[in-house]
């Protein structure tokens, strides 16, 4: 019994791992960057991981008690290569836990602002792309906010409409980028 749990976490953490390669994979896609003007920056890499991963744990909460139990197991593998990536840039022991602690809120943050505003449509969308990802006022937005925010609603369309298991596998079959 102890070994059938240990090999279920193990499963689990194996699969939340496969899933955070495929989606910090997406949210590195140059075209962010280069087409939509998303910085390419520490910050700018984060908040689009941080995007591509609460579409995936929205998608993740709809398919139940398993998808919220590996949509935590998600988290949890996110902040470890937080951690680990921090620890790579030079930051201390002391600063590590800090700094860790702030991004966990960081990405709260975004995510109930982003899940707000996936219930007001494009243009709420749009504003939060552009105070959370390019870090200016919505009337000081870039095209490419608007373009970001579509993307997000056709992403979020495609995973729900994408069979839960191959999601859960870390096949995210999301639409690429367009140009503003």
């Amino acid at each position: 019994m102890i070994l059938g749990r240990w090999r279920a976490r193990a499963a689990r953490r194996d699969r939340a791992h496969a899933l955070y390669t495929a989606l910090v994979e997406q949210a590195r896609s140059p075209a962010f960057y280069r087409d939509l003007g998303v910085p390419d920056t520490v910050d700018g890499r984060f908040d689009m991981i941080v995007l591509h991963c609460f579409l995936v744990l929205r998608r993740l909460r709809a398919a139940g008690a398993e998808g919220t139990a590996l949509g935590q197991a998600v988290f949890e593998v996110m902040f470890a290569d937080m951690d680990q990536n921090l620890r790579q840039m030079g930051v201390g022991d002391l600063g590590v836990g800090r700094r860790v602690k702030a991004m966990t809120q960081a990405f709260m943050g975004r995510v109930a602002a982003y899940e707000k505003a996936m219930g007001e449509g494009t243009a709420a969308l749009a504003a939060t792309v552009a105070r959370n990802v390019y870090r200016v006022e919505p009337d000081a937005a870039p095209p490419g906010a608007k373009v970001l925010a579509d993307y997000v609603f056709a992403c979020d369309r495609t995973l729900g409409g994408q069979d839960a298991a191959s999601v859960m596998d870390g096949r995210l079959d999301v639409p690429a980028p367009t140009k503003p």
